[in-house]
């Protein structure tokens, strides 16, 4: 695992050089917020990484429900069974396994690895700006329909699980990448995705931390790029 941190935000990197799977520890005043849970095997870097930074782990937040992003999660909650885990409400249905759709959403097969045996039931089951200490959760649906990112409002960087990808060149979720195809092999639905996109691009974010490749500095620029050549690509269907 390699630790690589920007401002308040520590990311976790397994796997870097092969296939990158990041989680994130936010630092708090009082302690860490860990933004999803990596690997099955992940827990005992993730503790041993928040032990370096010295605090403890107080939350535990979830993009979406995809196994890459909560594959320690039933392992952290046994070691630390007082702290909260928070998702989306929408994602806590594929958190339990439960594959259906709303009658308002297209009906595209939900894609991607979802778990089937995640015993571990959220506390807290997350809204379009609710406030979780420094970060503003933000419904950005797309790679799953209730993935969400999450905003820290002191230095305004995004980890925006995979609703982008940079391993593999950066791209919005769902553009396929030949050297990493998996994220975009994994999103539910592109339109919406672009959409998330440049909701996200809106937030004006200074560093975009995502699930697979190294966190970026934005100008801003860099998204217009990625958003333009999605919406081309999605329009040329």
């Amino acid at each position: 695992m390699k630790i690589i941190r920007e401002k308040s935000v520590y990311q976790l990197a397994f796997m870097p050089n092969l296939f990158p799977v990041n989680c994130y520890l936010v630092e708090e005043s009082d302690g860490l917020t860990l933004i999803d849970a990596a690997l099955p095997f992940s827990k005992k870097a993730i503790l041993k990484a928040a032990q370096q930074i010295g605090k403890p782990i107080t939350k535990i937040l979830l993009t979406h429900a995809h196994g890459d992003h909560v594959g320690a999660l039933d392992e952290l909650k046994n070691s630390l069974p007082d702290v909260p885990v928070f998702i989306s409400k929408r994602d806590s249905r594929l958190l339990a396994g439960d594959v259906s759709l709303d009658p308002d959403e297209p009906t595209i097969p939900i894609r991607g690895g979802v778990p089937k045996n995640i015993k571990t039931k959220p506390d807290v089951l997350l809204n379009d700006g609710d406030r979780i200490g420094s970060l503003v959760a933000i419904t950005t649906p797309g790679h799953t329909p209730g993935s969400m990112s999450f905003f820290d409002t002191r230095s305004k960087v995004i980890i925006a699980g995979d609703a982008f990808q940079t391993k593999g060149g950066f791209a919005v979720s769902g553009q396929l990448q030949p050297f990493f195809p998996f994220p975009a092999m994994a999103t539910w639905n592109k339109e919406l995705a672009l959409a998330s996109a440049k909701k996200i691009k809106e937030l004006n974010p200074s560093i975009l931390a995502i699930g697979h490749g190294n966190m970026i500095h934005l100008t801003g620029k860099e998204m217009d790029t990625v958003i333009n050549k999605a919406e081309a690509n999605i329009g040329r269907k």
